[in-house]
């Protein structure tokens, strides 16, 4: 079994991180972290432009296994976006009801054996809670969310790598399926929105940890969303709110919590690992206790 380096700040030796700078590669804590819509950057190169005709050069940085650089590559996002455009090309083909109707009316085939719906979760359908975070309602639907994803889940996955990255996605999608369940559990529920409040919640956590600040870029977009959410019918604020919640107790366990309170985010550890099993299960029983008056 091969082993994971443990990476640690190259101006802080004894603080361990999962960060690197999106410039040379080298590992730097959230104390050294200048971020920016650039990417995370070291002090060093916090101040140089792009493009500078005068770089610095600093010596070069292999990347420690499994830890992804702000390298501008994200497979599992990239992934996840063509896993749920090829679910929504299915469900349109076998509903028979045109591009912004998938399933068809009544629902048939894919879309009505994944879609959420509590009596039917009640009935052995547990697999829903997961399998209704692939599926969505009509064109601008899947549009907005896959184009959320590119551009919140690209960065973070640079950032955590991806089997953090993966395991907070799946698990905050759950999250806002119990959510969504304890909201309206007789109301019929798709959509990855749940996953993706799941990642806006983890990206406030992270810019909290590097800038002190809860009140910045990540914060603006989940207020903005969740004021939208409450503001129209038909759409399942508690599958948004289920996911934000499950993100942000995901990625406090990511979290290597060392002096002074400070957060780095180095290799899963084992407090990560108990995080997601904690976050998957409680979400589950959530779910359970919601519809078990259905069964």
């Amino acid at each position: 079994m091969s082993t994971v380096e443990t990476r640690y700040c190259y101006r802080h030796p004894d603080r361990e991180t999962g960060l690197s700078c999106s410039d040379c590669g080298r590992p730097i804590c959230a104390d050294c972290a200048n971020f920016g819509p650039v990417g995370i950057r070291c002090p060093d190169h916090a101040s140089v432009r792009r493009g500078a005709t005068t770089r610095l050069k600093p010596r070069p940085v292999r990347r420690a296994p499994g830890l992804a650089l702000a390298s501008g590559t994200a497979p599992v996002t990239t992934a996840l976006i063509a896993i749920n455009a090829l679910v929504y090309l299915v469900t349109v083909a076998q509903g028979h009801g045109g591009l912004n109707n998938p399933g068809g009316n009544p629902p048939r085939g894919l879309y009505l054996d994944w879609l959420l719906f509590g009596p039917l979760v009640a009935h052995g359908g547990w697999y829903r809670l997961v399998t209704s975070m692939f599926l969505h309602g009509f064109v601008l639907h899947i549009v907005f969310n896959m184009v959320a994803l590119w551009f919140i889940g690209r960065p973070l996955e640079q950032y955590l790598g991806p089997v953090r990255y993966i395991g907070l996605y799946m698990v905050s999608g759950l999250a806002g399926s119990a959510g969504a369940l304890l909201q309206a559990p007789l109301a019929p529920t798709v959509g990855a929105s749940g996953a993706i409040f799941g990642i806006l919640g983890a990206m406030m956590i992270l810019e909290w940890q590097v800038t002190g600040r809860l009140a910045g870029q990540a914060m603006t977009w989940i207020v903005i969303n969740l004021v939208i959410s409450f503001s129209f019918s038909g759409i399942s604020w508690g599958g948004h709110l289920g996911g934000l919640i499950g993100g942000i107790l995901v990625m406090l366990a990511y979290a290597h919590w060392g002096d002074r309170g400070r957060a780095q985010y180095g290799q899963l550890g084992l407090g990560g690992a108990l995080g997601l099993v904690a976050v998957a299960a409680g979400s589950i029983a959530v779910a359970y206790f919601r519809v078990r008056g259905y069964a």
